[in-house]
Order: structure tokens, then C-alpha cells, then sequence
């Protein structure tokens, strides 16, 4: 499937990047002279931003003026020869630049079509850039996140335009089987908001069945205690004690016994009551050993537990390395590249996801326009009046 990539920033990038990691071949298309906007941000592995690192590889670069009138009429036939066009912009942008999908499909009907907005395609917020914390804060996702003192407080990564990225891909295999059925293509939409809110899960659900407005709570589970963050001799540790049984054990292997017949824990009710004084206790003795090794007592004894580790713990634990979860490329500048890979893992891709470098701008661009059949003195044409640009 050869897959046009029209997208900037990271939502849009982000789902090509899934695609090509399945094994479509992806043509990124970059505007001349400067590329996609996400190459400006920080920070920098030398002169090569880390952010576009994150979410391009497996594709093949290529750079267009798409202000020339020749360079807009190149996209427009290079994406009625795809399979699959995916793109970004503001809603109403491609139409105005006559790739948009009634326009495309009249063309080619069995084109898919892909895009991801900020806030849908419909509505009074329509026209509204897509920035993930925008999105995040309006969605309600980062009401949930956070503590009572913390206020509202958005998640760790870009998790509205991620979230947007997986959606979206999902869409276009969905369309794929689809096409397969039919023969004919479709367009694919979602945006930053539908991603966030189709996450909200059980939090949305209490507010659509109960009327229940949930509350961030922290690192504390909203109905179980002790249930959350506890801090050990070096750090702070999950512990999910969810049962009465469990509770037990806990009590037992912390050699506080007694906690189980104090009043104002006996139940789970009692506990949420004293969640914090049992906080206190429960961490005098956490603290005489090592998150790891609690980690271990409490799994031995059937307790779910786990550290919580920084990234330099999590990119050198022997689990990650088990799984394969970090793959190396050769990078044509920075040599070695180590990338997170495609987190699934297929009997069809025995090797990992990861085959080619994020590419540079421009660097396929010749390549790209042989593909598609354009033939050798137009392209020496477009080169020479600087409607496309190729790497040396």
C-alpha cells in the first residue's frame, strides 16, 4: 500500500509512522525550504531535532515548494496514484489547495482518505488549531490528572495527538478491509478531542450513567485504599493491594499485624476514611527496603506491585530488553539510532519494525518521482526550477 504523507508536527506523522512500521510504503512530502515544523523543535541530536526523530521513520523524504503552482499539481497527481493520503491541516486547507477527498475521489474512488483536526470537522470549535494541551484541557482529560493541591495538570506526552494518530490508523485498515469488500475508498476522520474523549472510559461513563463529575485524585485509587504511590528506602512504589485477602498479606509481610484489627482500618470503607494516616504507617515500613525488593516480596506473595522508574531505569531494565521494545537503524548523519519500535509484536516481522532511518529532507525525493513513474527530464525539470528539491 503506498501511503502519501501530507501531515506535519506529530499527530498526523505519528499514524504514517504506524503505517509504515505495518509495512506500507510511506511517502513523507515536506514543504521547501525549511520541511515539516516538528524539524524546528527541541530539542537536538546535533542539528536533527529528536521530535522528528520520534515519529518519521520507515519513510521515504521528499521536498516540494507546495507554493509553486507546478509543485501543488505534482502532489495532487502523486496522490491520485496512492492508495492512501493522509493529512493535518485546518479544516478546509486541502480543498483550497485541491487535494481535498471529494476532489481526489472524483479522480481516483477507491482512495483513502485520512484526517485528523483539532476539534472535528463540524461544530462551532471547528476552525480551531489542533494543539495537543489545548485539546487536553477541553476534552476533560486533564480534570482527571493530577492532585486536589495540583489542580488540572495534563499528562506526561503529547497524548491527545498520539492518541489521534492510533485512532486514525486504525480507521485507514479498517478501510482497507473495506475497500477490499467494496472497491471503493472512503474518508477517515477524527480529531484531537474525539481521540481524548474516546479514552475517557470508565470516568466518562460515570458522568454519562450517575451524573458524577470525577475529581483528580492523584496516585490514590478513587474507591480502594491502600491502593497507589508509597514511598520506599529509594523511591516510590505502586502497590495494589485490591482485595481484603490482599490486605492481610500486605499487613503480614510488613510485619504489622495489628493494622488489621485496628477500627479505623478494618475495612475498605474504614481505610478510605484514614487513607493517609494508613499512608504514614504503612511507609515507616516500606522505607527498610528497596523498591525492587518490595517489588519481588510483594509479587512472590501474589500482591501486584512495581517500581515507578525514570526513563534512564526503564531504557536499561531487563524486561524492556526481553521484549525487544528498543531497535536500532543506521541514521545516514547521526550513525546509530536507537528508537522505541512498533510495540506489537508479529510472527510476519520476526525482525522488529524498525528498517530505515527517519529520512532527511528531500533525501528521496528523485527515488520517490521514479516510482511514480514521472519520467527522468521532467524531473530535471522540477529540480532545476526548484519545484522539488533532493538531498545530496
Amino acid at each position: 500500500m503506498k501511503v502519501l504523507d501530507l501531515t506535519r508536527a506529530l499527530s498526523g506523522p505519528f499514524c504514517t509512522m504506524i503505517l509504515a512500521d505495518l509495512g506500507a510504503e510511506v511517502i513523507k512530502v515536506e514543504p521547501v525550504p525549511n520541511g515539516d515544523m516538528i524539524r524546528q523543535w527541541g530539542p537536538f541530536d546535533g542539528d536533527i531535532s529528536v521530535y522528528y526523530l520520534s515519529a518519521n521513520r520507515n519513510k521515504k523524504g521528499m521536498g516540494v515548494d507546495f507554493r509553486h503552482a507546478e509543485g501543488l499539481a505534482l502532489i495532487q497527481e502523486l496522490a491520485v496514484k496512492s492508495d492512501i493520503v493522509v493529512e493535518n491541516f485546518k479544516v478546509g486547507t486541502t480543498g483550497k489547495m485541491g487535494l481535498g477527498y471529494e476532489q481526489l475521489a472524483a479522480r481516483r474512488p477507491d482512495l483513502i482518505y485520512a484526517s485528523i483536526s483539532g476539534f472535528g470537522s463540524q461544530g462551532p470549535a471547528k476552525d480551531w488549531a489542533g494543539f495537543d494541551q489545548i485539546a487536553q484541557g477541553y476534552s476533560g482529560f486533564m480534570s482527571l490528572t493530577g492532585t486536589p493541591e495540583s489542580g488540572p495538570t495534563r499528562v506526561g506526552t503529547a497524548i491527545g495527538d498520539l492518541t489521534a494518530g492510533m485512532w486514525v490508523a486504525m480507521g485507514v485498515l479498517a478501510a482497507c478491509v473495506e475497500r477490499q469488500r467494496s472497491g471503493l475508498g472512503q474518508h477517515v476522520e477524527t480529531s484531537l478531542l474525539a481521540g481524548l474523549v474516546g479514552l475517557l472510559s470508565v470516568q466518562g461513563q460515570r458522568y454519562l450513567s450517575l451524573g458524577e463529575v470525577p475529581q483528580p485524585c492523584g496516585n490514590v485509587h478513587p474507591v480502594i485504599a491502600p491502593y497507589g504511590t508509597f514511598d520506599t528506602a529509594d523511591g516510590p512504589l505502586n502497590l495494589a493491594p485490591a482485595t481484603q485477602d490482599m490486605w492481610v498479606r500486605l499487613c503480614e509481610i510488613l510485619e504489622t499485624p495489628e493494622l488489621t484489627a485496628d477500627p479505623r482500618f478494618k475495612t475498605n470503607a474504614d481505610r478510605m476514611q484514614n487513607r493517609m494516616k494508613l499512608k504514614e504507617l504503612l511507609e515507616a515500613s516500606l522505607g527498610k527496603k528497596s523498591r525492587m525488593q518490595w517489588t519481588s516480596i510483594m509479587i512472590e506473595a501474589g500482591i501486584p506491585a512495581g517500581p515507578i522508574n525514570t526513563l534512564e531505569d526503564i531504557f536499561n531494565d531487563a524486561q524492556l530488553k526481553a521484549n525487544r521494545l528498543v531497535e536500532t537503524v543506521d541514521h545516514p548523519v547521526l550513525g546509530t539510532l536507537k528508537q522505541v519500535g512498533l510495540p506489537i509484536s508479529m510472527t510476519s516481522m520476526p525482525n522488529g519494525s524498525v528498517r530505515s532511518a527517519p529520512p532527511l529532507l528531500g533525501q528521496h525525493t528523485v527515488q520517490v518521482l521514479t516510482d511514480y513513474g514521472v519520467a527522468q527530464s521532467e524531473i530535471d525539470g522540477l529540480l532545476a526550477r526548484k519545484v522539488v528539491y533532493q538531498h545530496n
